[in-house]
């Protein structure tokens, strides 16, 4: 078999590759990460790479101009080496350092302050960080036994069991494992019948799962994991204290394999897909475990336990579950309530006998970052209808209150993470979050405020906002001529140049076209019609509506007023809205620290109704009428009808 040596600027990184191996996996190997949303597919045109040096064999494809390719443009995942390379990745195609959101429970109010969600409280609602009794998933004590006699005579672990009872009078029953109780003997006698016992809740029932010689209570550390489609944050905390020592975040290197969940579903299924899904996300967050404790002057048999909230796939993935059911009619997922089981059985790396425990999932695409979600909101526990939205790829909604809870998942797409368009980026230094028109001019705002490089989720919301506003677009989408942008035809659809070649990061004009316009459009339209859905099947009216929680990452950035304006949110008073930070994490941190809140947990799992909108007639029905800014019934948005006349 040929190999081939291909390096990759401007990283100058390079890799040997057997002849036939994509450009695309070769640059994965090197660490090199280019941006593509279909997994390889050759689909999305996002993998564009410049070929500097060498022969390769490339398939044709429309994604590439006629004018890229002589410049030397191919897509990655379609083109394969004839012999060495040097190959250039262009600014747009590279996926830089991601803006993740790390924070927890955080409130943005409209004026722009932040404000802890604990001040945000009603006659009969409060949300708060959900003060549960303190019940960490695993619990270290320190025991002095007494020395056996002959009127003592209890076996060693009938000696130590009945200690932890005295201790713990509300545990019932024990269980601990033959391999603790062999090495049980030598151990009491040589540390002087003086150890530390470390109990795991482990599915209802209390576990002896370390014991240790000496007095290490005190050194009692979890991490609780958000692990999202696009990024993987892990907080460190101290058991004991409640406090979080650090947090870390990357991004979740599945991307590599496909942007959206169906796209990673559809690769597992390649051989040895499944292995590589897995070990990209545990690699990933054993990087980062063993980063935070490294920092904390830690070791990893120090950390016991491990929470983790994600949607249905990533909890798949994580555990490597074949996910391909999820997407096959009648959508089952292989499991919704896992059992709490041994971390290292799942590959994570941590103390050899810690547990860890995935948050419950409800459906094929909804899952425990949602019951995380919404156990963080407190959503739960009042008489007040709350609205519950996560804005990303699937735009999983929830609704309801103390009584009642539904849920819905729409198929968004990637829109609102900067993908599916011409000028699209991740929410990423340099991507364009907001913009206004003033004086008949653009006014532009980076992450970061560093020259732009694409259009991120916020600011596409924004654009076509202020697009709409100032009549630059009409009500479908359709882009007119105006003295503000320029306008010109591509191919026969119409495009506004919003940065300049020589003002972008890129050196190539950023725009967007009617077909981004569009994506929105429906991107939009798919949300806000499965809050339309879930208001119907349970008899409410959006004016019922008294607190919309908004979690992720885009709501740090999101216009309130420009997502209502383009039909994404409902028109309903600005003080309604909250954006309450990452509540994956949050949820997650919160089950690790108390059982109390892991039974929270699963009755909020066990009382959400799922409503598949792929088979739902309201959805279809209602979801034609949502193509149009804001909406083809105005009248549902009066503050906007207001706004254009």
């Amino acid at each position: 078999m040929d190999e081939f040596k291909i390096t990759f600027f401007p990283e100058h990184k390079s890799v040997s590759v057997d002849r036939g191996t994509d450009l695309l996996t070769a640059a994965l190997k090197t660490g090199v990460h280019i941006y593509n949303s279909c997994g390889g597919e050759g689909v999305c045109g996002r993998c564009k790479v410049i070929v500097k040096k060498g022969d390769y064999i490339t398939e044709g494809s429309g994604r590439v101009s006629d004018a890229e390719r002589n410049e030397g443009y191919v897509l990655a995942c379609r083109t394969s080496p004839g012999s060495d390379m040097e190959v250039f990745v262009p600014e747009e195609s590279r996926l830089g350092d991601l803006e993740i959101l790390t924070e927890e429970i955080k409130a943005k109010r409209l004026a722009g302050l932040y404000t802890p969600v604990e001040e945000i409280e009603e006659e009969h609602y409060k949300v708060t960080s959900k003060i549960f009794k303190h019940g960490p998933l695993s619990t270290k004590i320190f025991l002095k036994l007494p020395n056996p006699t002959i009127d003592d005579n209890s076996g060693d672990a009938d000696r130590l069991l009945r200690e932890i009872k005295k201790h713990h009078k509300e545990i019932n029953t024990i269980q601990m494992g033959l391999s603790n109780i062999k090495r049980l003997p030598r151990l009491l006698r040589e540390s002087n019948w003086e150890v530390t016992v470390t109990l795991g809740n482990r599915n209802r029932t209390t576990e002896v799962v370390l014991i240790e010689p000496g007095d290490r209570s005190k050194e009692n550390f979890g991490v609780a994991v958000d692990v999202g489609t696009t990024t993987i944050v892990a907080y460190l905390v101290d058991l004991n204290s409640q406090k979080v020592l650090g947090s870390k975040a990357s991004y979740n290197p599945q991307v590599d394999f496909g942007e959206d969940v169906i796209s990673r579903i559809i690769f597992a299924q390649h051989e040895k897909g499944l292995e590589k899904l897995h070990h990209a996300v545990i690699d990933t967050i054993n990087t980062l475990i063993d980063n935070l404790i490294k920092e904390a002057s830690l070791t990893l048999d120090d950390v016991t336990a491990v929470v983790s909230a994600g949607n249905t796939t990533m909890t798949h993935l994580l555990l490597k579950i074949d996910p391909a059911n999820i997407r096959k009619d009648p959508y089952i997922p292989a499991v919704n309530f896992m059992p709490v089981i041994r971390a290292s059985e799942a590959g994570i790396k941590i103390n050899p006998r810690g547990l860890l425990m995935c948050l419950p999932c409800i459906g094929s695409y909804v899952g425990g970052d949602i019951i995380a979600g919404v156990l963080a909101s407190g959503m739960d526990k009042t008489r007040d209808l709350s609205l519950f939205i996560d804005l990303g790829t699937n735009g999983e909604v929830a609704l309801g209150n103390k009584e009642w809870l539904m849920s819905c998942s729409t198929s968004a797409g990637p829109c609102f993470e900067g993908g599916g368009l011409k000028c699209g980026v991740r929410a990423m230094k340099g991507a364009i979050q907001n913009i206004s028109i003033k004086n008949n001019s653009l006014e532009i705002q980076t992450i970061g405020n560093l020259p732009p490089k694409g259009i991120c989720g916020s600011g596409i919301v924004d654009i076509v906002s202020e697009l709409l506003k100032n009549k630059i677009i009409d009500r479908s989408g359709k882009i007119k001529d105006n003295k503000i942008c320029q306008v010109r035809d591509c191919d026969g659809i119409k495009e506004l140049v919003l940065v300049v070649a020589e003002d972008s990061a890129t050196g190539k004009d950023i725009t967007i076209d009617e077909n981004d316009i569009k994506n929105l459009i429906h991107s939009k339209g798919a949300i806000y019609t499965g809050i339309e859905v879930l208001l119907k099947e349970s008899g409410f009216e959006k004016s019922d509506i008294k607190h919309v929680f908004i979690a992720g990452g885009l709501g740090t950035a999101l216009n309130i007023r420009s997502a209502i304006n383009i039909g994404l949110l409902p028109d309903l008073p600005e003080k309604s809205f909250a954006f309450l930070g990452n509540t994956s994490v949050a949820g997650a941190k919160m089950c690790l620290l108390s059982y109390e809140a892991t039974d929270k947990a699963d009755v909020i799992a066990n009382k959400m109704t799922y409503l598949d909108l792929s088979t739902n007639a309201l959805f279809m029905n209602n979801y034609s009428a949502a193509l149009f800014l804001p909406h083809t019934d105005i009248e549902l948005f009066p503050s906007v009808k207001k706004l254009l006349s």
